[in-house]
């Protein structure tokens, strides 16, 4: 369970959006009172903007090819990352090794909830598709599989929702069970990892994504400083264009750049 005090503070779009202070980039300086900021649905979305540092996050369901290629880069570069799976994923006896060969690397293991489930309507995003004891019970059960690994509640007590979607209910559950709701910074199309080529204007080529990430990391004062940047652990076969294979040039490109590859709990400053 969460064992510090945490306090939130909400900025607009704009914040996230607009630029602030590093390097002679251009735009207006960014207002940051806190060490952390929260979207309108109660999400920590971003740590402190004066720190050069960037939380990798990694999730994780069926598909998990990309696993052993991400742990031996990011041990090649001595990074620390933040891998949330969901039960599904611990679950999966090809995924043992893995999961227990990351936590010997001392990556943040999380919950990405148990089955995987869409919490609120795509469209309405205020309708929820689960009550309140059905994502109770399935977080719980995530945690539960968690704990085949020796993963206890205090050493996870962040949790970043299935497909990254949830409306402020979800995160009152989830802080009433003594976890803290998180996802990733908007800005970039990193998340867009998981699209093939089928999804037609959806699909983002891993190139695409690589720029978009070095675009914003360019054109905002602050930087990446504080981001969650989230991939994924493994896609659909159907897009031969990993992203992943792409992840050593980006930790060397942004290393050079000064920032720092952590955990999310030191992003956050747990």
């Amino acid at each position: 369970m969460l064992s510090r005090l945490f306090f939130f503070v909400f900025l607009p779009c704009s914040f996230l959006g607009s630029c602030s202070s590093k390097g002679d980039r251009t735009g207006a300086q960014d207002s940051h009172t806190e060490s952390f900021v929260t979207d309108e649905h109660g999400a920590i979305v971003r740590g402190d903007v004066s720190q050069e540092n960037i939380t990798l996050v990694l999730t994780g369901d069926v598909f998990g090819d990309g696993g052993e290629h991400i742990r031996q880069t990011l041990l090649k570069h001595d990074a620390k990352a933040s891998f949330f799976l969901t039960g599904n994923f611990y679950a999966n006896p090809s995924f043992e090794q893995l999961i227990r060969d990351l936590k010997n690397d001392g990556h943040y293991l999380g919950a990405h909830s148990d089955r995987h489930l869409l919490y609120a309507d795509w469209t309405k995003r205020d309708s929820l598709l689960v009550t309140a004891q059905e994502f109770k019970q399935d977080l719980m059960a995530n945690y539960e599989r968690m704990a085949t690994f020796g993963i206890t509640e205090s050493d996870a007590p962040y949790f970043l929702p299935p497909y990254e979607w949830y409306n402020r209910e979800i995160a009152r559950w989830t802080k009433e069970l003594g976890f803290q709701l998180i996802n990733f910074s908007p800005g970039t199309n990193s998340a867009a990892d998981y699209t093939y080529p089928e999804m037609g204007d959806r699909y983002r080529t891993s190139d695409a994504i690589y720029q978009s990430i070095m675009n914003y990391e360019e054109t905002h004062l602050n930087g990446l400083n504080g981001f969650i940047l989230l991939i994924h652990i493994g896609t659909d076969p159907r897009r031969t264009d990993k992203f992943y294979n792409k992840l050593d040039a980006l930790l060397t490109d942004l290393k050079a750049r000064g920032y720092h590859f952590t955990s999310v709990a030191t992003v956050l400053g747990q």
